[in-house]
């Protein structure tokens, strides 16, 4: 969806970051390689690391989303509750790398 509706992507970008849809191309494009990388054994690890990266590097969006979750029109509860998977995923991607 990144491709797709890259403006609904943008939305979410901290406005403290510059080029909003560049970032957002940049993020999806990462999360194809990274899950493409996840697929085989020789880059599994590499891959890994850089999912690791761009969980991290994402997780501004999410709280800014959270800020912002009345224009989104989203409950502030659904992203609450979206905030702790973020160290789920982590571990998950860790654990795959780690395999």
């Amino acid at each position: 969806m990144h491709f797709l509706r890259p403006d609904i992507f943008g939305r979410i970008v901290p406005p403290a970051l510059p080029a909003p849809r560049l970032l957002v191309l940049l993020s999806g494009a990462a999360e194809v390689a990274g899950g493409l990388g996840l697929l085989l054994p020789a880059t599994r690890r590499w891959a890994a690391w850089g999912l690791l990266a761009l969980l991290v590097a994402v997780f501004p969006a999410n709280v800014y989303m959270l800020q912002i979750h009345a224009q989104l029109h989203i409950p502030a509860w659904v992203l609450w509750a979206r905030l702790p998977l973020q160290p789920l995923l982590l571990w998950a991607v860790w654990r795959v790398g780690a395999g």
